[in-house]
């Protein structure tokens, strides 16, 4: 018999994707059900966290050229 579980649809690209999944080979609590190659089902309490993660994630990759700047 089916069960039925809260969850919160999240749309994305594949490379987000493959955070999120990273993220949760971690906390094993994050995604419920992985849907397709830009669709993942989460646990909704987790999306603040989520958003967090990927915000701190993504800003290590993003060039700055001020960075060079100050360090000269």
């Amino acid at each position: 018999m089916a069960r039925a579980r809260r969850g919160a649809l999240v749309q994305c690209d594949p490379s987000i994707k493959a955070l999120i999944i990273q993220m949760d080979s971690e906390h094993n609590d994050i995604i419920l059900e992985e849907l397709d190659d830009t669709h993942l089902l989460v646990d909704p309490t987790k999306i603040e966290y989520i958003k967090h993660e990927l915000n701190r994630m993504l800003s290590k990759n993003i060039y700055n050229p001020m960075d060079e700047e100050e360090n000269q």
